[in-house]
C-alpha cells in the first residue's frame, strides 16, 4: 500500500521542518518523513550544552517567531551577542562590529541546533502536517508524473513534488544523481563547550591562528562564563588535540585564544568534524527540489550555513504559496526554477565571501599578511563600511521572503 501526498518533503532537520510549517496553510497534502522519532525531549535548564550550536541572524529569527517556533527557543535557552572582535593572530590587525551601528540591539542569538529543532517540531506536532518518523530512504524514482519512494522497511510513498532538506549527505540528492561541485577545506572543526574564567561580554569572539579560525561564541547558563567554541585546523593538529586529556586540551585551547577570557576552566566532550564545501548545480528539476545543507555547505567560518538554510525555506514556501495561488503546477520545473533563481547566486556570493576569507587569513606570503592587516584596520576605521557588514549579517538587506522581512 503507497502513502500519498502532494509534496514530501525528506528531513524533518531545522530547515525541513522551517518549510513544512511555512506551508502548513497551504492546503496542501504534506508528509514530512525522517530517521529520528520526531519527538520533543524535555528540556532541563541545568543539562550540559549541545555541542553543535548556530548563528541565528535576525532574519533567522524573524523567519522563527512567524513559524510559531521562537518562543520555544526562548523558553529554552539561547544567547543573544551585541558585539563581534575578529583578529588575526599573527598580525596587529583586527575590527569590531557592533550591533549599535545600525540601532539594533543585537547582531544575533547563538541557539544550540536540537533547542532550536524542538522548538520547530513542537507547533508541527500541532499542524495538520503528516509526520513520518523512522523512515529511512532506500530507492527513489520516477514514476509517470510522480516521485516513487522507497523505504528501507519496504513501505512506498508517491508525490508529484519532493523537497531534499536531508542534509549534507542527502540520500534525495544521490538517489536522483544530481552533480555537485565539492571540495575538501583540508581542515577538521573541533566543536565543544568550555567555561571560561572570564565573562564573555556577549561578544562572539574569532581569532585567526596559523592552522586555521578560532571562534568562541557566548553562551549562558546559571551566571557561568560558558563559549561554545569552533577550532578548525588541520587533520593532523586535530587528531592531536583531540587526544589530548581535558586539562592539557584547555591549557592549548586557552593559549590558542591568546587567553582573551581568561584561563578555561573546563570542556565538555569534543567532536571533530571534517570540513568540506559542496554545492549542487542545480537547486530543482521537474518535481524535485534541494535546500539548506542538501544543496550546498560552506566553511562554519561565520556560522551562516543555518541561516542560508532558512532563507532557502522560506523562498521556496513563498514561491510554492504564489505559484499555488494562480493555478500553477508546483512540481513543474519552471515554477521551481524562480526559486533557484532567488536563492543560488545568494548562496554563491556567500560561500565565496566565505572561501575569499578563509584563503585570505591562511595565506603566508607577507604581502599578504600585510594586505589583511592593513585591510582590517582600514576597514575597522569606516563606521559606514562595519554598518553594511551589521547589516548584511543581520538579513537586513538583499532580496528577502516576507517571513523574513521586518
Amino acid at each position: 500500500m503507497e502513502l500519498r501526498a502532494d509534496l514530501i518533503i525528506v528531513g524533518a532537520g531545522m530547515v525541513g521542518s522551517a518549510l513544512a510549517l511555512a506551508l502548513k496553510d497551504s492546503g496542501l497534502d504534506i508528509l514530512l518523513i525522517d530517521g529520528s522519532p520526531l519527538s520533543v525531549k524535555p528540556f532541563d535548564p541545568a543539562s550540559p550544552f549541545e555541542p553543535r550550536v548556530s548563528a541565528l541572524s535576525a532574519a533567522s529569527q524573524r523567519i522563527l517567531l512567524r513559524l510559531g517556533a521562537w518562543p520555544g527557543v526562548l523558553a529554552r535557552r539561547s544567547s543573544p551577542y551585541s558585539d563581534m572582535r575578529v583578529w588575526d593572530g599573527t598580525g596587529t590587525g583586527s575590527i569590531h562590529f557592533a550591533a549599535g551601528s545600525v540601532h539594533a540591539e543585537v547582531l544575533g542569538h547563538i541557539v544550540e541546533n536540537r533547542v532550536i529543532q524542538d522548538a520547530l517540531l513542537e507547533p508541527l506536532h500541532d499542524s495538520g502536517i503528516g509526520l513520518l518518523p523512522g523512515a529511512r530512504l532506500e530507492r527513489l524514482r520516477r514514476s509517470g508524473d510522480h516521485w516513487l519512494l522507497t523505504l528501507v522497511d519496504g513501505r512506498e510513498l508517491r508525490a508529484p513534488l519532493v523537497v531534499a532538506a536531508d542534509g549534507a549527505h542527502s540520500a534525495v540528492r544521490r538517489l536522483a544523481g544530481c552533480a555537485t561541485r565539492e571540495w575538501d577545506y583540508l581542515h577538521h572543526a573541533i566543536v565543544t563547550s568550555v567555561r571560561c574564567t572570564e565573562p564573555h561580554q556577549r561578544t562572539a569572539w574569532q581569532r585567526f591562528t596559523d592552522d586555521g579560525p578560532l571562534a568562541f561564541l557566548p553562551l549562558d547558563r546559571d551566571g557561568e562564563h560558558w563559549c561554545s567554541i569552533v577550532w578548525s585546523t588541520t587533520p593532523a593538529e586535530a587528531e592531536r588535540l583531540m587526544a589530548l586529556d581535558d586539562g592539557a586540551f584547555c591549557e592549548a585551547l586557552g593559549r590558542a585564544f591568546e587567553w582573551r577570557l581568561g584561563p578555561i576552566l573546563g570542556a565538555d566532550p569534543r567532536l571533530c568534524i571534517p570540513l568540506r564545501q559542496r554545492h549542487a548545480k542545480r537547486y530543482v528539476e521537474e518535481g524535485l527540489a534541494l535546500i539548506g545543507d542538501a544543496a550546498h555547505t560552506i566553511h562554519p567560518l561565520a556560522g551562516q550555513g543555518v541561516n542560508l538554510g532558512f532563507l532557502d525555506a522560506a523562498v521556496l514556501a513563498e514561491v510554492l504559496l504564489h505559484a499555488a495561488g494562480r493555478g500553477e503546477r508546483l512540481a513543474d520545473e519552471r515554477v521551481l526554477g524562480r526559486f533557484e533563481r532567488r536563492r543560488m547566486p545568494h548562496n554563491l556570493a556567500m560561500m565565496a565571501a566565505m572561501e575569499g576569507f578563509e584563503r585570505l587569513f591562511q595565506a603566508d606570503p607577507l604581502p599578504l599578511r600585510w594586505l589583511r592587516n592593513s585591510g582590517l584596520k582600514w576597514v575597522d576605521g569606516m563606521p559606514e563600511a562595519k554598518a553594511l557588514f551589521v547589516r548584511q549579517a543581520l538579513g537586513l538587506t538583499g532580496d528577502l521572503p516576507k517571513l523574513a522581512e521586518a
